[in-house]
């Protein structure tokens, strides 16, 4: 049976640095932080300008836990509850939820939803709705 961690502080803080990181790329060169769109720019990028700022942000997001590691002295933990097949198809299911729902959790979510867009916002619920059953079916009906 998995336990759910209740870390409202920890969460709190956490989702005041990602709005404040969505804001500050948003003044600072116009951008939405969308994750995946993100990610895909640094693959395919419009120009020299364009890769950097998206490499610099994605260096940001990989070093995370080396900066938690000089702050604490020990490395974040973390514990994944599923074996690496179901990783890997969860990923692969993800992937094809991002390019049919034209973007993530963190642009739609974050950054949509900010901006009142219809779109971002049935993304969301969509987003929300999936991740209940989801929950739900591997929790009580599978029994996970």
């Amino acid at each position: 049976m998995y336990e759910t961690a209740f870390t409202p502080w920890a969460s709190l803080g956490g989702g005041v640095l990602i709005g404040l990181a969505a804001v500050l790329l948003m003044l600072v060169l116009g951008r939405v932080m969308g994750a995946t769109g993100i990610l895909a720019g640094v693959f395919a990028p419009a120009s020299t300008y364009d890769f950097s700022w998206r490499a610099a942000l994605l260096l940001g997001m990989i070093t995370g836990p080396a900066v938690y590691w000089l702050a604490t002295g020990a490395m974040p933990e973390v514990i994944v509850p599923a074996s690496t097949p179901m990783l890997i198809l969860g990923g692969l299911i993800v992937g094809v939820g991002v390019t049919y729902g034209s973007g993530c959790t963190s642009g739609h979510g974050v950054c949509g939803m900010a901006r009142l867009s219809p779109r971002s916002i049935a993304a969301t619920l969509t987003f929300m709705a999936t991740t209940a059953v989801t929950v739900y079916v591997v929790r009580h009906v599978i029994g996970g």
